[in-house]
C-alpha cells in the first residue's frame, strides 16, 4: 500500500497548486477533495532498467490528498496519512508565512481536541457494557482530553495514545512556503507539464518537488529497494529497519507466504557488476533471509513458493 501525505493550507496558499505539481495532474480541482500519485524521482532506477532491458520502468509513488479547507471534519479526512505538507503564501504583499503556520498547527489541533472529544463520547457509552479494554481507553481519553484543554499538545501527552486515535499533531510535518522565499509552486506546476529535458532547461538547479519528496522521505525514516527484470524493472519504499520479509509484502502478498529466500545486491554493485551473472562470479551477490534488514538501494530477487 502506498505511502500517503496530505497537504493543508490557508485559502489562497496555493495548497492545490502544490498537488497539481507533485502529481502532474495537470490543474487539479480547486474546492474539492483531490487525490492523485506523486512519484519519488530516483537516477538509480533508470540505469538499472537499462542495464536488464527492462519493457517497463515503474517508479515509487506517494499517494497525496489535498483537502478543501481546514474545519475538523475536512483535516480528519486525513487522519491515515503518513505526513503532513503545510503551505503557506509568500507571494502576497505584508502576508506572514510564519503566522499562516502557526494557524495551521492550531487547526490541526483544534481537529485533534474534536476527534478526542467525540471519540470519549463513544467510547463512554460503549463502556457501560464493561469491557475492560473500553474503560481502560476511556480512563485515557478522559486524560487525553484534560491534557489539551490545559493547552498542552498530544505530543506531550505523558502516556500512550490509544491506537485507534489515529491523531493529525503527531504526523511529521513538513512546512512549505509558496513564494519567492521558498518554492514558486505555480511556476513548478507549469514545469511538470513539461517534458523533463525542458523542464531541467529552465530551472536553475534541481527540482524543487524533488527536494519536497527529499524532505518527506526523510521525515517518514524512508528507504528505497528495486526489483530489475526484463518485464519490469520498479522502485519500491519502506521504512528504516523493515526486512526482505516486510519487502516481500509490499511486492505480493503472496511473496510473502511463499517466502524462501531473497538474492540481494547493492544497485552499485550491479551497475559496477554489468551482469546479475557477472555480480554471483565475483561474489557481491548474496542470499539473505527473512530477518535482513534492507538498506537503501538493495536490488532483491525473492524466490518463494506458494
Amino acid at each position: 500500500m502506498a505511502l500517503e501525505v496530505g497537504i493543508v493550507g490557508l485559502p489562497g496558499a496555493g495548497k492545490t497548486t502544490l498537488f497539481t505539481a507533485l502529481t502532474r495532474t495537470g490543474g487539479a480541482g480547486f474546492g474539492k477533495e483531490n487525490v492523485g500519485m506523486a512519484t519519488i524521482a530516483d537516477e538509480r532506477l533508470g540505469k538499472l532498467a537499462a542495464l536488464v532491458g527492462a519493457r517497463k520502468i515503474t517508479p515509487a509513488t506517494i499517494r497525496v490528498v489535498d483537502v478543501p479547507g481546514t474545519g475538523p471534519a475536512l483535516l480528519g479526512g486525513l487522519r491515515q496519512v503518513d505526513a503532513v505538507l503545510a503551505v503557506a503564501d509568500g507571494f502576497t504583499p505584508g502576508g506572514d508565512p510564519a503566522a499562516d503556520l502557526e494557524t495551521l498547527e492550531l487547526e490541526l489541533l483544534v481537529a485533534d481536541r474534536d476527534h478526542v472529544e467525540r471519540r470519549l463520547e463513544r467510547v463512554e457509552k460503549q463502556a457501560k457494557s464493561g469491557d475492560a479494554a473500553l474503560r481502560k481507553e476511556l480512563e485515557v481519553l478522559t486524560a487525553l482530553l484534560a491534557h489539551l484543554d490545559a493547552g498542552n499538545t498530544l505530543r506531550d501527552f505523558p502516556g500512550e495514545l490509544p491506537g485507534e486515535l489515529e491523531p493529525l499533531t503527531t504526523k511529521p510535518l513538513i512546512s512549505i512556503v509558496n513564494g519567492p522565499s521558498g518554492i514558486d509552486l505555480q511556476l513548478e506546476a507549469e514545469l511538470a507539464e513539461l517534458p523533463e529535458e525542458e523542464a531541467s532547461a529552465y530551472r536553475e538547479g534541481p527540482s524543487a518537488l524533488d527536494e519536497i519528496v527529499r524532505r518527506l522521505s526523510e521525515a517518514l525514516g524512508l528507504i528505497t529497494f528495486f526489483t530489475a527484470g526484463e518485464k519490469e524493472t520498479r522502485a519500491w519504499t519502506l521504512r528504516h529497519g523493515e526486512s526482505a520479509l516486510d519487502a516481500a509484502a509490499t511486492i505480493h502478498s503472496d511473496i510473502a507466504r511463499g517466502f524462501i529466500r531473497a538474492e540481494t545486491i547493492t544497485a552499485g554493485d550491479l551497475l559496477e557488476a554489468g551482469s546479475h551473472a557477472e555480480a554471483a562470479r565475483r561474489g557481491t551477490q548474496r542470499l539473505e533471509g527473512k530477518t535482513y534488514e534492507i538498506r537503501d538501494g538493495d536490488v532483491l530477487n525473492i524466490r518463494f513458493n506458494v
